[in-house]
């Protein structure tokens, strides 16, 4: 069992900078694959970002590529969202997400634990 408790959403300008932590109990996190995802008004959540067990092979959305950047700290137990050159598009509720496998890591269905969300405001 997996928990996973989002945190620095916020709200930021246009063209700023934000890093979302996701904290996750549980001693087997160094074991799972890490993926972010958020869901704006309205719309269906969408993929934004994963990461493998180990910290390498990172994957983006083609609208967040180059301007964000997915990481973990497996001693830590945290996994990290670095957005930067924020969008007003980018405002959105984020959610971590752990699977224990993926195949591609970029569909919800093959996540196995959610967290709440946070959420993040980018104003124009």
């Amino acid at each position: 069992q997996v928990q996973l408790v989002e945190s620095g959403g916020g709200l930021v300008q246009a063209g700023g900078s934000v890093r979302l932590s996701c904290a996750a109990s549980g001693r087997t996190f160094s074991t799972h694959f890490m993926g972010w995802f958020r869901q704006a008004p309205g719309k269906e959540r969408e993929f934004v970002a994963r990461i493998s067990s180990g910290g390498g092979s990172p994957y983006y959305s083609g609208s967040v590529k180059g301007r964000f950047t997915i990481s973990r700290d497996n001693a830590k137990n945290l996994v990290y969202l670095q957005m930067n050159s924020l969008k007003p598009e980018d405002t959105a509720v984020y959610y971590c997400a752990a699977a224990i496998s993926y195949y591609s890591g970029i569909y919800q269905y093959e996540y196995d634990y959610w967290g709440q969300g946070t959420q993040v405001t980018v104003s124009s």
